[in-house]
């Protein structure tokens, strides 16, 4: 085999990998949401979040079993192939990546929301000044990005650090006892999309399990721990938030505000500061991993081979990296935060339910079906199109037209050369 294509070390550790999930969900949701749910569901919010990873814990039991039996990276493109065949391994590939780059756009938005809180211009321009941001994230990925577990805990630790912070001054500055009232079922429906928006991401380990020190063990413990430490981490911001009951609580930068309101300006500079590196990192830790699997799902001919193009200075995967970005703009550029999340999950439910049917299937293949695996199979499968029920109409059309695009780009790759199936480790 060519230098080129030997797999690369497994240099990271459990503790290493327990960053890429914990960066995969903690991006803009934690930062956009409370004002949303608090308007929509009151002082049930921060059980919303709670109710929230509930119904996304069978979801990551079912990835930690699917990590248990492969020990490379590619992820829901592994799954999908060897349960189902390349078309539908396709399929689960695609509805990653395509989801990442809508939500890279809807993560941008609230990027650009929260540092107009310091530059207020910048709400003047948000589609162009969201546009220059996307286009700087590309800039980096293409002239290549060394991406260091131990930078990446330096940016986790920024973001989360604010957070906590913020917690602890609810706690002395604020009115703990913030009420629990029970919301209309159909307000609660009403935001359901856009917490698990809030979950999405915590898969993202997976497609680099082939760089983790015995994945087949690290990986499935960094996806359950991460989601029930993630889940706990929003209920407490979102609870925060609420006992501090800052005015203009409908503001899309609303912890800024809360922050500001217990800790005066400087909360709301930190709270500002986090909200960038957040977004900033999980925008460019996607658009660094995403564009390595449309170039390794290029390799197995499921995409053109256009996809595959290397630059020849920086040994980036070029074209991969340019149509993220460029399709993100126009993402970004068309709409705003709350259609894009939504529209992002549901083509992220697509990987979802392909990678909960393939457990069972796997399973059953080797004549061996767990019955608590299928039970958390079936839960996972039934809350995830329980939650695309809840879709609007534009949601709809974006998911439609990206399935769509997807599978034309699939078969014109399908004629330009064979393949060989995916098996597991």
């Amino acid at each position: 085999m060519d230098a080129e294509y030997k797999a690369p070390p497994r240099t990271v550790g459990f503790i290493g990998s327990t960053l890429f999930p914990i960066n995969g969900m903690v991006g803009a949701g934690i930062f956009a949401l409370p004002a949303v749910l608090a308007a929509s569901v009151g002082s049930f919010a921060p059980w919303m979040m709670l109710v929230g990873g509930l119904l996304f814990m069978p979801l990551a039991l079912v990835y930690a079993w699917l990590a248990g039996r492969f020990e490379h990276s590619g992820g829901p493109v592994l799954y999908g192939e060897a349960a189902f065949g390349r078309f539908v391994g396709f399929q689960a590939g695609w509805g990653r990546y395509a989801s990442n780059i809508v939500t890279a756009a809807a993560n941008t938005h609230v990027m650009v929301t929260y540092l107009a809180a310091l530059f207020p211009w910048l709400a003047d321009i948000q589609g162009l000044a969201v546009a220059v941001l996307i286009m700087a994230f590309v800039f980096v990925n293409l002239v290549g990005m060394r991406s260091a577990v131990g930078t990446l805990g330096v940016m986790t630790a920024i973001k989360l650090v604010p957070l906590l912070l913020l917690v602890v001054a609810a706690l002395f500055a604020g009115d703990p006892a913030i009420g629990f009232a029970l919301p209309q079922f159909s307000e609660v429906e009403s935001v359901i999309l856009l917490t698990f928006y809030a979950f999405m991401g915590f898969e993202n380990l997976t497609e680099t399990a082939g760089e983790v020190k015995d994945a087949k063990r690290n990986v499935p413990r960094a996806l359950v721990s991460m989601v029930a430490a993630v889940s706990v981490l929003y209920v407490l911001v979102i609870w925060a938030y609420l006992a501090i009951a800052p005015a203009g609580a409908a503001e899309d930068n609303a912890l800024a505000g809360a922050a500001r309101a217990v800790m005066g300006d400087a909360g709301a500079v930190m709270i500002v500061i986090a909200a960038a590196f957040s977004i900033g990192a999980n925008n460019l830790g996607s658009g660094t991993s995403l564009p390595r699997l449309t170039y390794g799902m290029a390799e197995r001919g499921m995409l053109p081979r256009w996809f595959m193009k290397v630059d020849d200075k920086h040994g980036t995967p070029r074209n991969s990296i340019l149509f993220y970005g460029g399709f993100a703009i126009l993402f970004g550029l068309w709409e705003g935060f709350e259609v894009l999340a939504v529209a992002g999950t549901m083509v992220r439910l697509v990987t979802y339910l392909i990678c909960c049917a393939a457990l069972p299937v796997l399973e059953k293949r080797e004549g061996a079906l767990n019955p608590l695996h299928l039970a958390a199979s079936a839960i996972a499968i039934v809350s995830s199109l329980w939650v695309a029920t809840h879709a609007d109409a534009q949601a709809i059309v974006i998911f439609t037209a990206i399935i769509a695009g997807g599978t034309l780009l699939y078969f014109i790759a399908a004629r330009e050369r064979p393949v060989t199936p995916i098996t597991e480790a």
